[in-house]
């Protein structure tokens, strides 16, 4: 029995690519000289591909070389290197890998969270530096008696809020429409949860709807006790925005785990101490990635066997 051709265009953890090397016939573009010639090749014969958000983007132009691909299974939650709307116009499903990776980036952002108020980096370097040599580490800002709001309450915001609710603060959120299956209160814009928090999490998808949500209107009603936190993606954040709030103490302190041009992070942002930074690991354990990776192997596997991918996003569900 012939194999599906699969296009496999960045590299993903080895345990996947096995896993994918021994269903599939698998083509590594990025391994590739010349890439535009080897699709050109093989490009006709491709019925799936692998991706994720280290690959540029996946539109028309991509999807035109590949006029036989049936599904494209994107490595993690996020999508937004995908067009999604070329992607149905080719009669293409797009999947995704939600759920798996919720409580490992819910955990994270509550460390990044604790990081950033308790300035546990900057003590940790005081003390490898023999800063303690010389006197007490000053004291920091505290978690206590505070306001969280949360832009973005999808599964990993909950997962977020769960966890913050035993720490005795108060949570509220902002997403397109209340949930009445909630306890936390609404708001209607970003700016007013801003200005009724002093700790503003970020977990919303990234892309053309979300980019810049969080700019310098939004950065002034947080306020100069406030503390932006940013798991989501770079793009949803207004970096020069938020680097001159910092710099002008318009906002307390930050914490970043996502750039707008990754991995290059602004030497502004690398220089100051009121900011924690991250590089891109709200998933990155073994545990998630590899759980991560077996939902991306069986969203091909049940498309194949069955015609039906096992979680594809929701406009290819709308579509």
């Amino acid at each position: 029995m012939t194999r599906p051709d699969v296009l496999l265009t960045a590299p993903i953890i080895p345990s996947v690519v096995e896993k994918l090397d021994a269903r599939y016939a698998l083509h590594r573009l990025w391994e590739q000289a010349d890439q535009t010639g080897f699709l050109e090749a093989v490009g006709p014969r491709i019925r799936g591909m692998a991706t994720n958000t280290l690959f540029g983007k996946v539109d028309d132009a991509l999807l035109d070389r590949l006029p036989a691909l049936e599904i494209i299974a994107s490595f993690g939650v996020g999508y937004d290197n995908v067009d999604v709307a070329a992607a149905m116009r080719n009669g293409v499903v797009v999947t995704n890998t939600p759920g798996v990776l919720d409580d490992e980036v819910a955990d994270l952002t509550v460390g990044l969270l604790l990081a950033t108020l308790r300035r546990i980096p900057q003590a940790d370097r005081f003390v490898r530096d023999g800063g303690w040599q010389n006197g007490a580490f000053p004291l920091s800002p505290t978690l206590r008696g505070r306001q969280v709001g949360i832009v973005g309450l999808g599964n990993i915001g909950k997962a977020v809020a769960r966890r913050l609710t035993g720490f005795d603060v108060v949570v509220r959120y902002h997403g397109r429409t209340p949930q009445p299956d909630v306890a936390y209160d609404f708001h209607a814009t970003v700016v007013e949860l801003a200005r009724a928090s002093d700790v503003l999490i970020i977990l919303v998808p990234g892309g053309a709807g979300t980019t810049h949500l969080i700019d310098g209107d939004v950065l002034a009603a947080l306020g100069p006790n406030g503390v932006l936190i940013n798991v989501s993606r770079g793009s949803v954040v207004d970096e020069p925005a938020l680097i001159h709030a910092l710099e002008s103490e318009t906002i307390l302190a930050a914490g970043l785990d996502v750039y707008a041009h990754e991995p290059k992070v602004p030497d502004r942002l690398k220089a100051m101490a009121n900011v924690v930074l991250l590089p891109h690991i709200g998933s990155g354990s073994h545990y998630t990635r590899a759980a991560m990776g077996d939902l991306l192997v069986d969203n091909l596997a049940a498309w194949f066997a069955t015609g039906q991918a096992m979680t594809p996003v929701p406009e290819s569900v709308q579509g």
